[in-house]
């Protein structure tokens, strides 16, 4: 038994830096934050110390970040541990109004700062279900559902409106990210009041596509000038449309989809009814149709382009991680709009650290899907880093160790991908998909047993809209010119034309239509077809790499 209760003793060995900087880490996370560049922000920014104190600026940027790690925890217990595996250093022991005060010191421009620096993709292009072909796929969405206290400055900042158009018990921030949908990273962020519409604060993030990317996207943001200038950006895009919109058939391709115009954009439209059996037998689906700029059906089959928009969902679990995994549900911290800015930076600048920690840790591991990789694991094990104060600095013998983070992450991978159906139910008492009717969801997680793709010319578009027994206005004037290309119209020729045409309704619709592109005005008073409508489209247009 003597041998059963022999000890050993361990010695462990802390790297941190010199002086009252030693509490300015994160742990291992501090590798992909390094001094260099938060002093670096903090010199472009103009927030250094102007004299060297106890708590110096660049402590205090780690200690909004690590405020970020510990949404549960107040400032002293924060501070507690960023200094509890430095017993044997002096270091401060402030209060709590010191460490509030550091944080209005620094204001927010540091980490939005911070921010821009770290954003971005990480993903090597051959990583699996990162790229589409030649494009890396990534999506954008928004996020309405953050908290922040309900203090009299928030009121006035945020408001406190809800959908239901009762007085929501806290206000809410609107977060709109640019996300890479393989690795979940973050490309860049905006946010504001949620009065403002997603598709608005979107349009500040298309400065950040490439021709090299191609944007997913919901029906939210399928508005004929967002598009336009996603499409200026040279990057590509598969954007759900909303279902009310009938666009004009410009050319019908063999696989039932046709090309059609969005202001100055031609754009193909696939039209698909989607059906899932679970595992209960229940079988339910829905209609998606579908915009996308990749107008060749040859090399872009629109099956494939269906099954890729389900891609679109892993911005989701972005706003999952930073919800429910970082921020576990909790209320933000601050009262005023300027610490709230800094709080977010930090929130997302955290975010973008622990995914880079996990796309290392996956890349090492050949044909290893990011989707395996486990953001919870990564979290906790940043956590135990920071309080142990190990891996501050890369091992000069090791410079491609991926850390106890990546360690960790690798050895509990998540099983592979099931197709699951999830609940549609948001445990929200103001929710506005309690009572939502028609709703045909299962109300628990069931697995899929078989799933259905049925594509198809749309059968709500031309004689069947809203019941309608012949084609509308609009299409009977397209055909109608198509049949007879070169010739130009007046408003009174074309209202005698059509059966129950009315000159002074029309003259408007005919110069809607030309705003749209489909129609052109070689004079006053005078319309033909578009020239785009009376050549053959090109497929192929898209840039080679």
């Amino acid at each position: 038994m003597q041998s059963q209760s022999a000890t050993c003793t361990l010695a462990r060995s802390i790297t941190v830096a010199a002086g009252v900087f030693a509490p300015g880490h994160l742990g291992e996370l501090t590798r992909y934050l390094p001094f260099d560049l938060v002093d670096a922000v903090l010199q472009e920014t103009g927030t250094v110390q102007r004299r060297l104190r106890e708590l110096p600026s660049r402590v205090g940027v780690y200690f909004v970040l690590a405020l970020a790690l510990y949404p549960q925890c107040g400032y002293l217990r924060v501070w507690e541990r960023l200094v509890a595996g430095l017993q044997d250093l002096p270091v401060p022991r402030p209060g709590e109004k010191a460490l509030r005060d550091l944080r209005r010191r620094l204001a927010s421009a540091p980490f939005e700062a911070l921010f821009h620096a770290t954003a971005g993709t990480l993903a090597r292009p051959h990583t699996p279900g990162v790229s589409y072909r030649r494009w890396r796929t990534v999506a954008v969405d928004g996020c309405g559902s953050i908290k922040v206290p309900d203090s009299p400055r928030n009121q006035a900042y945020l408001g406190k409106r809800h959908p239901s158009g009762k007085e929501a018990g806290y206000p809410s921030l609107r977060l709109v990210t640019l996300c890479e949908t393989g690795t979940r990273a973050l490309l860049g962020a905006v946010f504001g009041p949620v009065c403002l519409g997603e598709p608005g604060y979107a349009a500040r993030l298309l400065r950040l596509l490439t021709p090299r990317m191609l944007l997913l996207a919901d029906r939210g943001f399928d508005g004929d000038e967002l598009l336009s200038a996603v499409a200026a950006t040279g990057a590509q895009f598969l954007v759900r449309v909303n279902a009310s919109r009938l666009p004009a058939v410009m050319a019908k391709l063999p696989d039932g989809s046709f090309l059609t115009r969005f202001g100055p954009v031609t754009v193909r439209i696939m039209t698909a009814d989607i059906t899932i059996t679970t595992e209960d037998g229940t079988r339910h689906g829905e209609r998606y149709r579908l915009a996308t700029t990749l107008l060749d059906h040859r090399t872009d089959p629109a099956h494939t382009l269906v099954r890729l928009y389900h891609e679109r969902w892993e911005i989701e679990s972005t706003y999952y991680a930073l919800r429910h995994q970082l921020l576990t549900g909790r209320v933000l911290r601050s009262c005023d709009p300027h610490g709230l800015e800094q709080e977010l930076w930090a929130l997302l600048t955290l975010y973008q650290a622990l995914r880079r920690a996990i796309t290392e840790a996956v890349e090492t591991q050949p044909a290893l899907d990011p989707d395996r990789a486990g953001f919870t694991i990564a979290l906790h094990a940043a956590r135990d880093q920071l309080a142990l104060a190990q891996g501050i600095l890369t091992p000069e013998d090791a410079p491609t160790d991926i850390g106890a983070i990546g360690r960790a992450v690798l050895a509990n991978l998540l099983p592979a991908r099931r197709p699951r159906t999830s609940a549609r139910a948001v445990k929200c008492p103001l929710s506005r998909y309690t009572n939502r009717p028609g709703e045909t969801h299962t109300r628990n997680s069931l697995r899929i047993t078989a799933l259905q793709i049925s594509l198809h010319a749309d059968p709500d578009h031309g004689a069947r809209y809203r019941g309608a027994t012949r084609p509308n206005r609009r299409d009977q004037i397209l055909q109608l010119m198509r049949a007879h290309p070169g010739i130009t119209w007046s408003t009174a020729q074309l209202a005698n034309a059509i059966t129950g045409g009315n000159q002074r309704s029309l003259s408007a619709q005919l110069s809607q239509w030309t705003a749209q592109g489909l129609l052109q005005r070689p004079r006053t008073g005078r319309y033909q077809l578009h020239s785009d409508w009376t050549t053959e489209p090109d497929l192929t247009h898209n840039p080679k790499p």
